[in-house]
Formats: structure tokens, C-alpha cells, sequence
């Protein structure tokens, strides 16, 4: 049985979906104002770990991360720089996507964007003023037409947190002219200002404006989902405010008052720097771009789920060149593209568990990873059960037992599918020592490239395409550029 550690109940449970066979499944997304960092990246590979793996124990999943496209950084970041809120969240968007796409996370089933749903943020905000959870603020004062939640009307805010109302409380003022009923009120609609662009703004009953940041995730999981959702997912440091606000604003928005908003509620732990969290103000702030310049993208995957994932992750280039060195090991007990036999190649999807092991050795290690995995997602012990069986392939090669060898590394690939490694061609690994595009540069030499270059022009003329094709990959991947012409080859770094 699958248990999942619930954030509001603080325990283990044993994951039952509200629909028998079906999961819903929430994550908040990226706010597209800048380059993805490694702690998006931590984010992004976690859950794609769990709905690879909800999928192999046979569940129909529906999953949907959200993209915020509207926000006030997205707003100052294209003031700054002159130029649209669309014109920017397109940039980001598709660095996003060339980020996630080189850390193998597959896209979800939805991908929201706020802008798309702001009427039905409008509706939500309408049913809680109706039902006296939300108000507008007067007219005489500063934030006139901004509509607030009314924290202290929903008794149950702070169970996620584990906060009490009066402890949150503590030191908070309301300011002078704020209009706020509380200074723990959060809101839900910002009327519009002088100057704001008019990308920015949405007619509504409340008047000209834009939606709050936590109102934003209700109305898209709501929409697409509906309620409740099974398994809703983000960073630690999401839990609050941002998640003790949905639940108290979808709860008190919601028809059906039988069911929670969410069953379980996970959270994936902080990325620290030298025990230090990650923050641009400490300057110890790295993007996912930073990181696979030097090292290949697998290999910060792989990094990422050494950890459990509700475990603190401290990043160094000492952690990621074990990981890369560990990653190597795993290459190594694997066949070539060419040598692998159709057995030990691996299958076109995961494996499923309904599956029925075709002997007691695939049983055995099914067993095992299938125990890890069900615990919580515990992928640090899957990942180990990975390194026993690359050890039973080296040993099985050594003793020349090919059929068990071949039986082994067919299990090796299928469960590191489900874990998004492996699936690059062993040779080119093994030359490409993976490490990211900068270090391979800046590690192969002039005289070495010419020579590369020189043997990828006498495999052209020897039609030896496939051997000059992987050249060019090679010194690709190296960040150096071929341009061929008439006279010749030339290259240069890129």
C-alpha cells in the first residue's frame, strides 16, 4: 500500500483516493518572471516522481501544475524592462519549458495559466462576500475597492501551519487608512492603480482590478478538478501563507461542505546553500541554467532524488560531482545502444505493477523498489536499489552469466524509467564524462577539437555518416560550433 506523509495530519497514511482508481492532483506551478533555479527544479522533479509513480501502481491520474502569469514581480519586471506582461511570461515560459524538458519532468495533464481563469476567481471572490467570508474595503480609504477573506470568520485557518490565530497575530497592526478588519486578512481582489499597465487589469463587480496571488490557485484547481483533490503539492515554503489561504478560501467558497478541499497535502524540503537556505539576497541564488553548464541534467536529477523529498537538500558542486560519478557507475552496467539485446532494452513506458514478474529475480527486486517507493516516495532507497542491481550486472558479467545480466539490467532500466534516468545512450556517456556544456568546453582543448574535427571529415568521406553525426553531437554538447562550407570545416566556441 501506498502511504503518503499528509502535511496537515502530520502522519503517515495510506493513500486512498476519493474516486477508487483515480487520482487528482494539484501542484502549484512557477510565477514566469525570471529563470527557473535549482529550487523550482527540485520542485518540479519531486512531483513528476510521484505521478510517474501514482501511474505505475495503475492509478488514472489527472494531474495539473499552474502556471502565474499575473503577479506583482511580473508586473515590475516588465515596467523595468519596457516591454509587455505577455512579451515577458512568453520568454519565461519557454526558458521554463527548455529547463524542464533537459531534467526529463513530463509536462502535466493541465497546464492553467491564471489569466485564463480570471472569471472564475471573480466567482469564488462573489460567493465568499455573499456568504460573508470576504469584503470590500470603503471608498475613503487607501485601498479602496481591494476585497479581503476575512480570516477570523473561518475557524479552522492554521491547521496547516500548525499556528493558532492569536500566535499569527502577534506584533500585527493594522496600518491607517488600510481598511483591513485585520491585519491577518488577506486579499483576494487588488483594485487597480495609477499607472499600472493595461495588461494588468480585468473589469469586475468590484470594480477595475487584478486577483490576489492565493485566489488564483482555487479557481484553477476547482475548475479543472473540482473538489476534493486527492494529492496537493508545492515547496515547503508554500505551506503559509499561500496554502493555509486556499483552504480557508476554497472551504468557505465550497457547495459541498462534506469533504475536505484537499486529502493530502505534501511539501517538498527547502534547498540549502553550505546550510544556508537559497536566496538572491544571500547571493548564493543558482538557476537550473547555471547549474547544467556544468554539469549534464541527468546528473542534477539524479542529485535531487539522493534526498527524500521532505528532507533539506544542500547543494554543492562537491554533492554534484559525486552524483555525476554515481550517475557514471549506473551508465556503466548498462549495454551500448548497439549491444543491447531487445530483452535488455528498456520498455517503451514504466513498468506496471500489474505486471506479472516472469520469474522470482524480477519478483525479488520489483519487491524491493516497490517497497521503497510506496513508502512516501522514499527514492533515496529506490535509487539504492538501482546501485545493488548495477553491482548483480558488473558481477554477472564478470562470472560471463549473460541471461541473469541481461535479466538484471532489463530491471535497472525500468525502474530508473520511472524515475526519469537513464535514458541516454551509454557510449556517448561515457565519452561525454556528463558534464554540462561549459566544463566539456572549457576541458577540451584546441588540438583536441582540431583532431575531432579532423577525424568527423575523414569519416565523411569513408560515408561513415553515423560516426561523423556522433562527432558533431559530441563537440555539440562540448559548446563547440561546426560550419561547414565548400573549403572545409571551421569551428568555433559557442
Amino acid at each position: 500500500m501506498l502511504r503518503i506523509y499528509n502535511t496537515l495530519s502530520r502522519t503517515k497514511e495510506i493513500f486512498t483516493p476519493h474516486q477508487a482508481g483515480k487520482v487528482a492532483m494539484y501542484v502549484c506551478g512557477i510565477t514566469v518572471y525570471d529563470y527557473c533555479h535549482i529550487g523550482h527544479a527540485r520542485m518540479m522533479v519531486v512531483f513528476d516522481v510521484v505521478q510517474r509513480w501514482l501511474r505505475v501502481l495503475g492509478y488514472q491520474v489527472t494531474y495539473v501544475r499552474n502556471i502565474t502569469d499575473i503577479d506583482d514581480k511580473i508586473i515590475r519586471r516588465a515596467v523595468d524592462q519596457g516591454i509587455g506582461i505577455g512579451e515577458l511570461t512568453a520568454r519565461y515560459i519557454a526558458a521554463m519549458y527548455q529547463d524542464l524538458d533537459a531534467l526529463r519532468v513530463q509536462r502535466p495533464d493541465h497546464e492553467p495559466r491564471a489569466t485564463q481563469f480570471v472569471p472564475q476567481m471573480l466567482g469564488i471572490i462573489r460567493r465568499l462576500v455573499d456568504r460573508g467570508f470576504a469584503y470590500q474595503v470603503a471608498p475613503d480609504f487607501a485601498l479602496a475597492g481591494d476585497v479581503h477573506f476575512a480570516v477570523r470568520k473561518f475557524a479552522p485557518y492554521g491547521r496547516l501551519s500548525g499556528r493558532t490565530l492569536d500566535d499569527l497575530r502577534a506584533g500585527e497592526r493594522v496600518k491607517p487608512g488600510e481598511g483591513k478588519l485585520d491585519p491577518l486578512d488577506f486579499v483576494l481582489w487588488k483594485s487597480s492603480k495609477e499607472g499600472e499597465p493595461s495588461e494588468a487589469i480585468w473589469e469586475s463587480e468590484f470594480g477595475q482590478g487584478r486577483p490576489g496571488w492565493h485566489i488564483e490557485c482555487s479557481a484553477m484547481s476547482e475548475s479543472i478538478l473540482g473538489t476534493p483533490i486527492d494529492i496537493h503539492g508545492g515547496g515547503a515554503d508554500l505551506q503559509f501563507p499561500h496554502h493555509e489561504n486556499e483552504i480557508a478560501q476554497s472551504e468557505a467558497a465550497m457547495e459541498d461542505q462534506k469533504h475536505p478541499f484537499v486529502r493530502y497535502w505534501m511539501h517538498n524540503g527547502f534547498v540549502r546553500v553550505d546550510n544556508e537556505k537559497m536566496s538572491k539576497s544571500l547571493g548564493n541564488f543558482f538557476t537550473i541554467r547555471e547549474v547544467v553548464d556544468q554539469f549534464d541534467p541527468e546528473v542534477l536529477r539524479l542529485y535531487i532524488l539522493r534526498a527524500h523529498y521532505r528532507s533539506p537538500l544542500n547543494y554543492s558542486d562537491a554533492h554534484l560531482d559525486d552524483a555525476r560519478l554515481a550517475l557514471l557507475r549506473l551508465y556503466g552496467a548498462l549495454s551500448t545502444a548497439a549491444e543491447a539485446s531487445s530483452a535488455s532494452m528498456m520498455p517503451a513506458t514504466s513498468y506496471s505493477l500489474s505486471d506479472q514478474a516472469s520469474d522470482g529475480l524480477s519478483a525479488h527486486w520489483q519487491a524491493r523498489f516497490a517497497e521503497a517507493m510506496n513508502d512516501d516516495f522514499n527514492t533515496p532507497v529506490g535509487v539504492a536499489v538501482l546501485f545493488d542491481l548495477a553491482a548483480e550486472v558488473y558481477r554477472a558479467r564478470e562470472h560471463g552469466d549473460e541471461p541473469r545480466a541481461i535479466a538484471l539490467e532489463a530491471c535497472l532500466r525500468a525502474f530508473a524509467k520511472t524515475l526519469g534516468l537513464l535514458d541516454q545512450d551509454p557510449a556517448l556517456v561515457r565519452e561525454s564524462g556528463l558534464l554540462g556544456q561549459a566544463r566539456r568546453s572549457a576541458a577540451l582543448g584546441d588540438e583536441a577539437i582540431e583532431a575531432m574535427v579532423s577525424e568527423r571529415g575523414e569519416a565523411k568521406k569513408a560515408r561513415d555518416f553515423q560516426r561523423a553525426d556522433r562527432l558533431r553531437d559530441e563537440l555539440g554538447k562540448a559548446g563547440i560550433v561546426l560550419e561547414d562550407s565548400p573549403q572545409g570545416t571551421r569551428w568555433r566556441r559557442q
